[in-house]
C-alpha cells in the first residue's frame, strides 16, 4: 500500500521543515511549497491526500490559493495554518472551502491527530462515493459528485457541512449525540469543544430547511439531533 501523500505549503522554512520530518517519521510522503504561485503548481502536478496551508504566503496568498483549489472542483482536505489572532482569516478560510485550521504556535501532536482523522474521513467517503446518492424526501445527496439538491434546487455546502449531512441523512430516523457527530465528522481524535457541532447544525440548517416549507433536521432535547421526514 502506497504512503499517502501530503502538500506543506509554508513560507516559513524552519516550520515547513520540522512539520515535514514528523510527517515523513509518521510515514508519508511529503513535499514543501515556500510561495502560493509554487504551491498552485505543485497541487495541479501531484496526486494529494492532504494540504497544509499557510495563511500568510508571499505572492499568492493561502485564503487565494485556498479559492483556486476549490474552483477547480477538489476537495481533497486542507488544513490551515494561522496566526493565533487572525480570527477574520480562519473565519475565511472556512467559508472558502478549509476543512479545519491550526493555531500557530501548535503542539505537532495536535497537528498529526487532525492530519489522521481527516485522511481516515476522506478514505472513508472516496470508498463510498463509486454510485451511491441518498435520498430523504425531496432532498438528494450524491457522493460521488458532492451535490446536495433540494426541490431541484442545487445548494452549496463547504467540504464539514457536506460531512454532517452525510453522516446525518445515512443515519436517518436515529438520534445522534453531539459525541457521536463529533467522532465521526471532526474525527475521534478532534481537540475541540462539542459546541462545534450545534454551530455547524445550524449552518446546516440555514441551507437546507430555512427556505423549505418543511424541515429535515430535528433537535432532540436533551440528547441531540435527528434527520426525519
Amino acid at each position: 500500500m502506497s504512503a499517502e501523500k501530503i502538500l506543506i505549503v509554508e513560507d516559513e522554512k524552519k516550520i515547513a521543515r520540522i512539520i515535514q520530518l514528523e510527517l515523513e517519521h509518521e510515514g508519508y510522503e511529503t513535499e514543501t511549497a515556500t510561495t502560493g504561485m509554487e504551491g498552485l503548481e505543485k497541487f495541479k502536478s501531484g496526486n494529494w491526500d492532504l494540504i497544509l496551508l499557510d495563511v500568510m504566503l508571499p505572492e499568492v496568498s493561502g485564503l487565494e490559493v485556498l479559492r483556486r483549489i476549490r474552483a477547480t472542483g477538489s476537495h481533497i482536505p486542507i488544513i490551515l495554518l494561522t496566526a493565533r489572532d487572525a480570527l477574520p482569516d480562519k473565519v475565511s478560510g472556512l467559508d472558502l472551502g478549509a476543512n479545519d485550521y491550526v493555531t500557530k504556535p501548535f503542539e505537532i501532536e495536535e497537528l498529526l491527530a487532525r492530519i489522521r482523522a481527516f485522511l481516515r474521513m476522506n478514505k472513508h467517503f472516496t470508498e463510498d462515493q463509486d454510485s451511491e446518492i441518498y435520498e430523504l424526501g425531496d432532498l438528494t445527496v450524491n457522493l460521488k459528485t458532492r451535490e446536495v439538491k433540494r426541490d431541484s434546487t442545487l445548494i452549496e455546502l463547504t467540504p464539514r457541512e457536506f460531512d454532517l449531512l452525510v453522516y446525518l441523512i445515512r443515519n436517518k430516523n436515529q438520534v445522534l449525540n453531539r459525541d457521536q457527530i463529533l467522532s465521526k465528522v471532526w474525527g475521534y481524535d478532534y481537540y475541540g469543544d462539542t459546541n462545534v457541532v450545534d454551530v455547524y447544525i445550524r449552518y446546516l440548517r440555514k441551507k437546507i430547511d430555512s427556505t423549505f416549507s418543511h424541515p429535515y433536521i430535528h433537535t432532540i432535547r436533551g440528547v441531540g439531533y435527528t434527520m426525519k421526514e
